[in-house]
């Protein structure tokens, strides 16, 4: 204890064991970098009016379906008929969101693959355009892309192929130009579809058969447009009437 002429005060020493490291409560350790998580969002979600929008009439012109087979790969199959698709009367972006919503209600997992069939398509009447068929393709989610295997394109016209053939490259992004498989008659589908897993129109099978039976009709060719092929020959004819009259003058 200590004492002065002025004022009292004592001092307390404590022994060094019982001492307190302050330290700690000074300054704070360095905490690690928190790292930043980073989710994958689709580049389009449906809104919820998108969800409440009516598709009935779109549903019954049957352009877009899922079938209840599979290929032989095990993809579901949606199945899509160029014909049936009024182009002049639905707009491009409804066309999109009715596509985003079969895609998303019907195929939401698993490998699938699409059945497009091109055949007596009109430009003017049954094609939105490859513009809008790719606009569409590229807004689709990552993860669909990635699970759409194949594209079957049945009865390929001759401006098709010209066309993916030259700027398929350039406009089909995502791998799809890859995936597309040409099928020029039914009996080629069937080596990766057993018949029956898809239904095909009637007018399908019909235009198979005129491929079958004038094969350049594939190439823009139309060897008789007339079809005088199916009017009995006059030679013929001709000829039978000229032996009868021949006939007749040996007799007279």
């Amino acid at each position: 204890m200590a004492s002065s002429s002025s004022d009292d005060f004592s001092v307390m020493v404590l022994a060094s064991d019982l001492g307190i490291d302050a330290r700690p409560f000074l300054s704070h350790p360095p905490q690690p970098p928190e790292e930043d998580n980073w989710h994958d969002c689709p580049s389009y979600l449906p809104s919820a009016d998108d969800q409440n929008l009516d598709f009935s009439d779109l549903d019954a012109l049957q352009f877009l379906r899922l079938e209840r087979g599979s290929d032989k790969a095990g993809n579901r199959i949606l199945r899509v008929v160029g014909k049936y698709f009024p182009a002049p009367v639905i707009t491009g972006e409804r066309l999109k969101k009715y596509v985003f919503h079969k895609i998303f209600k019907e195929v939401p997992e698993g490998p699938f693959c699409i059945v497009y069939m091109h055949s007596t398509v009109q430009k003017e009447d049954n094609s939105p355009g490859l513009t809008i068929l790719r606009w569409i393709y590229e807004d689709l989610p990552d993860d669909y892309k990635d699970r759409l295997q194949v594209v079957y394109f049945i009865h390929p016209g001759l401006r098709s192929r010209l066309v993916f053939a030259t700027l398929g490259r350039f406009l089909l992004s995502g791998g799809l130009y890859w995936k597309i498989k040409y099928v020029s008659r039914l009996q080629y589908l069937w080596q990766d579809i057993k018949k029956g897993e898809v239904e095909i129109p009637e007018f399908v099978k019909e235009h198979d058969d005129i491929l079958e039976h004038r094969p350049l009709t594939d190439y823009g060719i139309e060897p008789d447009p007339l079809h005088l092929m199916e009017v009995p020959s006059t030679a013929y004819s001709l000829g039978r009437y000229e032996a009868e009259w021949a006939s007749r003058e040996c007799r007279s």
